[in-house]
């Protein structure tokens, strides 16, 4: 699905929609691009609002990769040592989409 949000053959309101997801923009530390999480079914996905349009949208992207490789509901008890591996995960998934 978001191979054919990057070729432009969908709309973001079409993927969000088929992911059950919002986007929300709150003001978060400079370090913080965004984040998603899963709450009551709904994917929520959390954009730093001082970031460009172009960087909006480029989180928007690497945050609805971890929603398509499931990355949410993988039960890992040590998440915190997990965190680079699903981000690196998240962004290789985006380059090869791209490809």
């Amino acid at each position: 699905m978001l191979k054919d949000l990057l070729n432009g053959f969908m709309t973001q309101k079409e993927i969000l929609a088929y992911y059950n997801a919002n986007v929300s923009y709150k003001e978060l530390p400079k370090w913080i691009n965004g984040f998603v999480f899963n709450y009551k079914g709904i994917n929520n996905i959390i954009i730093n609002k001082n970031l460009s349009y172009y960087k909006r949208k480029n989180t928007i992207i690497h945050e609805l990769a971890h929603i398509e490789l499931n990355q949410l509901n993988r039960v890992d008890r040590v998440f915190e040592t997990s965190i680079n591996k699903y981000e690196d995960e998240a962004d290789r998934y985006i380059k090869f989409l791209l490809n």
